[in-house]
């Protein structure tokens, strides 16, 4: 049977510690804790299931938390958790059961993360898979009987999982403080930063933290290294900015461009929206309909969602179309968060 170090950095989660570490008591060899600042009783509440408490001054970086606590595990396998987590009694006991079957071989085992929360911050989906358990050293080993090479790409094994998160609010603000830090220390945000800056702005951001990405969106619109996908994405955000403060000019120069070339669901909604605004009812509906129907999101899958089908059946209803408005509206009502496996 393997052995696992649960690692964990936390910072005033008072609230919900402990229904986190009683559920992952039956799973655990030791429990490391790494504060981050804490200004409530969160380390006492720790201290009832762990001696391994280390103090580490908050630096912006996330990485560097998790590296410094994960360097202080010693068992064989490290599972990394926050405090906002819960594994019911269903899944600790299949938990127990991969524990006691995982082959050596195995290096990263993932499990499915359910977001149960009414509002997702960077989230697209209730349920998608994530990697969860780390083998804490790893091996190299020779492969192929010609051309021989090392096997550089780790082991990876799909376990049945699951893993509630009961997020209390959003740490929107939070992540765009972290991004504005990094982005002033000159840090180009990869491919997966770029858009998980933007899936956050477009689902969280207000128009101050609009305002403060605006630069970074203009230079990543204009940067050839850019994907186009990269691209999509500036855009968008972008047009947001516009049509919220009034900057109609840019707004139509962005979203028509974006338009005609590749639409995709979010710029469909975002032009939607200004003719909303300005009581332009039959345009806002074809617009609306083509974010939702017609298009893909690029950025985020609420512009497919309850607003948007809420409006959309809003304008029927403005149109004199009472059918259609009772038809998008019950959409609406019934729609929820897709499921991605």
């Amino acid at each position: 049977m393997i052995t696992i170090s649960v690692c964990m950095i936390v910072k005033n989660e008072e609230e919900q510690l402990r229904a986190c570490l009683e559920s992952l008591k039956p799973i655990a060899d030791e429990i490391i804790i790494a504060d981050t600042g804490s200004t409530d009783r969160t380390k006492e509440i720790a201290a009832e299931f762990t001696d391994k408490i280390y103090d580490f001054p908050w630096i912006d970086d996330f990485s560097a938390a998790r590296n410094f606590v994960f360097s202080k595990a010693q068992y064989d396998y490290i599972y990394t958790a926050d405090a906002d987590e819960v594994i019911d009694d269903t899944n600790i006991e299949l938990f127990r059961k991969v524990k006691a079957a995982l082959l050596p071989e195995i290096e990263i085992v993932q499990m499915y993360y359910l977001n149960l929360m009414e509002t997702n911050t960077a989230y697209n989906s209730k349920r998608e898979m994530r990697p969860k358990l780390f083998k804490r050293l790893r091996t190299f080993e020779w492969i192929n009987p010609v051309h021989e090479t090392v096997r550089l790409d780790p082991v990876i094994y799909d376990s049945g999982i699951e893993i509630q998160h009961l997020a209390k609010g959003s740490h929107a603000k939070r992540d765009f403080r972290t991004f504005r830090k990094a982005l002033s220390k000159g840090m180009r945000l990869d491919k997966v930063l770029h858009g998980m800056y933007a899936k956050e702005l477009f689902i969280a951001g207000d128009n101050e933290d609009l305002l403060e990405a605006e630069e970074f969106y203009k230079q990543s619109l204009s940067d050839p290294s850019r994907s186009t996908d990269e691209k999509r994405e500036a855009a968008c955000v972008l047009a947001r900015l516009y049509r919220r403060t009034g900057n109609t000019a840019e707004f139509f120069r962005l979203s028509l461009h974006e338009a005609m070339s590749c639409p995709c669901s979010e710029m469909c909604v975002e032009i939607g929206d200004y003719f909303y605004e300005n009581g332009k009812y039959d345009e806002a509906l074809c617009w609306y309909y083509d974010g939702i129907f017609e298009t893909e999101a690029v950025i985020s899958v609420y512009t497919k969602g309850t607003e948007y089908l809420e409006k959309l059946g809003e304008c029927y209803e403005k149109t004199g179309d009472s059918e259609n408005a009772e038809k998008y509206k019950k959409l609406a009502r019934e729609w929820e968060v897709p499921e991605i496996v």
